[in-house]
């Protein structure tokens, strides 16, 4: 049946059936087809053996097993699951629960609906650390549903992106509010002296985060009127710092690292500035390169006003009125260029290498980032942080040709699908094709093809990402 292990395969089925209790009853009606089930993806002794994990911790429960011999669907998901991805089988071992989830619609939830549940599961917290975990516990959960749907192929990849960067939204609002209340307490304010917002980065900023992504983002605050300064700022600094350090604690459940290294003075810089200190740096010291990192900008936790009077300040120099002067272009170039011969891993292949390859997303991004940058100010469609979206307004603007938009966008999706692919399969973040035969069958299976087409999916990968390159070099560099 293509177990790689039949001694360990007959072990995990005598623990799973041996006896004559109620349990071991219905794993000997469900394991025929668990088996072949798992025999049909790419790893069924990972299958088998995360079954029977699985099974130790919820044999007991009364839905567990009368839910796979009931529900053929959920069980028949189940299997695909734990037999083809290991980060889905990683939060099922720490979601047990999440089998339930299996029955039901895998398609991300509304960011309302998100915060709404995080903020009521903290409320009920006796602790501000018990309330974040309660919010990660959420967010697990949520994780589990996002990829489930995708291993499945019942996700759109641009809908994986939303799905994680509305996730990490929610998370994050209410993690800003368990810990805005902790220093209060601690410092025996009644009130916040200072308003709070955090601004989406990068990835996070564009939709398009992945599952290993961390959350690239700046913090801002403004100060309530009558305020000391110094008491505003060392307010909104230690919100800030609790609210990365609750999210990064070891645990039961994936950490989000918040990651603030792309404000201005990098890791020199304050932590967290406010509107009139970011308003001051931008208009002395902003540079080309930081204004393609804010047309990624997207102000979307915290304080509704000073989102708005963020975007507001940042608007002028991501999209500005003149486009950009030939000195201006000729600094993107150079650093792509930079990017390009400096930031590829050794021993990479620059062919198979997922974001700074030959026709990856690097290539894409900054393409799309240097029509945006030339001309946001006149097309009101390029002034977004998504990729795609941009794309499309550009092509409806008549700046890059139809032919030429569907092969970066075809080449952005696939490039995008294979990454989260990786990270479904290996059970943690990789950004090169992977090499081994397993993980090469799981990407494959991920993505639909046949399990013993891995040279199909390469090829097409390579065809995908070599006519994007000629795009890339037509339109970047010329």
């Amino acid at each position: 049946m293509g177990y790689a292990d039949p001694d360990a395969a007959l072990r995990n089925l005598e623990a799973l059936t041996a006896g004559v209790s109620r349990t071991a009853n219905i794993q000997r009606a469900l394991l025929p087809a668990m088996l072949q089930w798992f025999a049909e993806c790419p790893d069924p002794d990972a299958g088998l053996f995360g079954f029977r994990r699985l099974s130790e911790a919820l044999g007991s429960t009364p839905w567990y097993l009368s839910t796979l011999r009931d529900e053929g669907e959920v069980a028949e998901r189940l299997a695909h699951l734990l037999a083809t991805s290991r980060y889905c089988t990683d939060l099922l071992e720490r979601e047990p629960q999440g089998v339930r989830l299996l029955g039901g619609d895998l398609q991300p939830l509304a960011v309302d609906a998100l915060t709404e549940e995080m903020l009521a599961t903290a409320g009920r917290q006796d602790d501000p650390e018990r309330a974040v975990r309660a919010i990660r516990a959420v967010r697990r959960r949520e994780l589990l549903r996002i990829a489930a749907g995708d291993v499945l192929g019942l996700t759109d990849v641009a809908d994986v992106g939303f799905g994680l960067t509305r996730l990490t939204d929610a998370t994050l609002e209410a993690t800003l509010a368990v810990a805005g209340e902790a220093v209060r307490q601690q410092r025996g304010l009644d009130a916040a002296p200072t308003r709070m917002a955090v601004v989406a980065m990068g990835r996070y900023g564009g939709f398009e985060l992945a599952y290993g992504s961390d959350a690239d983002v700046l913090f801002v605050h403004d100060p309530e009127e009558g305020v000391e300064p110094h008491v505003a700022a060392s307010y909104a600094k230690a919100v800030a710092e609790e609210v990365r350090r609750a999210l990064a604690l070891p645990g039961g459940d994936p950490p989000l690292l918040v990651d603030a290294d792309l404000r201005p003075e990098g890791k020199q810089g304050p932590l967290v500035r406010t509107l009139d200190s970011y308003a001051a740096y931008y208009a002395k010291w902003s540079k080309v390169w930081e204004a393609q990192a804010l047309l990624r900008a997207d102000a979307v936790v915290g304080d509704p006003g000073l989102r708005r009077r963020f975007t507001e300040l940042i608007d002028p120099l991501r999209y500005p009125a003149a486009g950009l002067s030939d000195d201006d272009i000729l600094e993107v170039r150079r650093i792509k260029a930079r990017v390009d011969r400096e930031r590829l891993p050794r021993g990479a292949d620059p062919a198979l290498h997922l974001k700074l390859g030959r026709g990856g997303l690097a290539d894409i991004e900054w393409t799309v980032q240097l029509l945006q940058l030339r001309h946001g100010a006149e097309v009101p469609g390029l002034r977004t942080t998504q990729t795609l979206a941009a794309l499309r307004a550009a092509t409806e603007a008549g700046l890059i040709s139809g032919d030429d938009a569907d092969l970066l966008s075809t080449a952005w999706r696939t490039v995008s699908r294979v990454r989260n692919a990786v990270t479904l399969a290996r059970g943690k973040p990789g950004d090169q094709m992977p090499r081994t035969s397993r993980e090469r069958r799981a990407v494959a299976g991920i993505l639909g093809f046949p399990l013993d087409q891995t040279d199909a999916m390469v090829n097409d990968y390579l065809r995908v990402t070599r006519h994007a390159r000629t795009v890339v070099e037509r339109v970047f560099w010329q």
